[in-house]
This record gives structure tokens, C-alpha cells and sequence, in this order.
């Protein structure tokens, strides 16, 4: 059973990984064989990790269809990023008072990574070095509990997140942001590290528009029943 565990959460994970990067879109099906063949490995950890993606909502299992990659309705989608703003406000309010002098000089080095892609055209890598730079924060918030539950939500909102990226100035904006935000949570500034973070991932006014025209039709409309 210990082994189906460890198997499940690497397909897990390497699932998450196809759905945040786009290879598996909304509506696509989870087939378990097709799974099991690919991975190499029997149905009792696809079953099992097939539960634990619908769990966090990234799949969901459909009469006549199976289980599929989930789609998202607009009032889903803004809820969840109301919900990420304040999940990762709390988690820089939380680091700016408990990060070491390491982790605060290891965060400068992801802000600098990021820095340094900001000019390029390529905003997927930018989204890459983004990633890291928002989960050394949330590991310097030093509780593990609320570490978890953002990374959850951040997951099923990644392919949105990475579109921002894709609008005009956003790449430049997010830095410049970032460094604000390094820059209060360096200084101990709790409270203005929070807004500051909650700002950085609220999508509303004219952001929320440019997001909704760029995403997809499949990813936001309800999969048919």
C-alpha cells in the first residue's frame, strides 16, 4: 500500500504539471489504462490520484465521460483569485516577521532570476522563476499547514496565472512589484508586505477584462454534461 501512496503522488504531480502547462486541457479524459499504460504502473494508483486531483478540483468525473480535466465558470474564477490574494498576503505578513537571514537572501537571488528574464520574450520562463520566487514565501511564512493550502490554490488557478503573463507590460509590472514586496518582507514591514502581495494578485478592473478575453473558451465555460 506504501507504494501505491508514493506512486500516486508522483502521478499526481506529474498530471498537475501537464494541466498547469496546457498539455491536458479542459475537457480532455483521464483514462485510467491509457494512464496506466503511459506511467508504466497499475490502476490502483491512477484511481487514487485520479481522487486526489478531483479533490483539489482540477479534475472532475462526468456522466457518460469519465473523469476529465475540469473546466471553471467566471464567478469561480474570481472567487478563487479573491481567496489567492489573501492566502498569499497572509503568507508574506507571516514571512516578513519569520524568515531568516538565509531564506530573505535566497529570495533576492530568485528576485534577481526573475530580473533577469523579464526582458525576454519567452513569458513561460519568466512564469517558472515567478513560481519559485511565490513559494520561498510561502515556505518562509513557517507554517506548513497554510503552505499547503496555497499551493493548492495556486495549482488550479496556474494556467490563468501564466496567462496574465502573456498581456502586454505585465512581465515588467509583476517584477517591479516582486521587488516591493522582497523589499518589505527584507525590512520586517509585516502589514505592507501583505498589502503589498494581495495587490500583486488581485485581477480586477480592467486586468480581470484583458485575463477573461484571453483565456480560452474551454477553460472557463462549464463542460457539458
Amino acid at each position: 500500500m506504501a507504494r501505491n501512496g508514493k506512486l500516486a503522488e508522483d502521478l499526481v504531480q506529474a498530471l498537475e504539471r501537464d494541466i498547469v502547462t496546457g498539455m491536458l486541457q479542459p475537457g480532455d479524459r483521464l483514462d485510467e489504462r491509457g494512464l496506466s499504460e503511459r506511467f508504466n504502473v497499475s490502476r490502483t494508483p491512477v484511481r487514487e490520484a485520479l481522487q486526489s486531483l478531483a479533490r483539489s478540483g482540477l479534475v472532475a468525473t462526468l456522466p457518460r465521460r469519465g473523469t476529465v480535466v475540469a473546466s471553471i465558470t467566471v464567478g469561480e474564477l474570481i472567487e478563487m483569485f479573491e481567496v489567492m490574494a489573501e492566502l498569499e498576503a497572509m503568507c508574506a505578513r507571516l514571512a516578513a516577521r519569520r524568515m531568516a537571514r538565509a531564506d530573505i537572501d535566497r529570495l533576492y537571488a530568485l528576485s534577481a532570476e526573475c530580473d533577469a528574464l523579464r526582458g525576454q520574450v519567452d513569458a513561460d520562463a519568466y512564469y517558472a522563476a515567478n513560481v519559485r520566487f511565490h513559494e520561498a514565501i510561502y515556505a518562509g511564512c513557517r507554517n506548513s499547514y497554510l503552505e499547503r493550502q496555497t499551493k493548492t490554490v495556486r495549482n488550479r488557478l496556474s494556467p490563468y496565472r501564466r496567462l496574465q503573463l502573456h498581456r502586454p507590460g505585465r512581465v515588467e509590472k509583476s517584477n517591479n512589484e516582486h521587488a516591493d514586496i522582497l523589499q518589505a518582507i527584507a525590512s520586517g514591514k509585516a502589514d505592507q508586505a501583505a498589502d503589498l502581495m494581495r495587490a500583486h494578485l488581485a485581477v480586477q478592473g480592467e486586468a480581470l477584462n484583458d485575463l477573461l478575453a484571453m483565456v480560452p473558451r474551454a477553460y472557463l465555460e462549464p463542460l457539458a454534461s
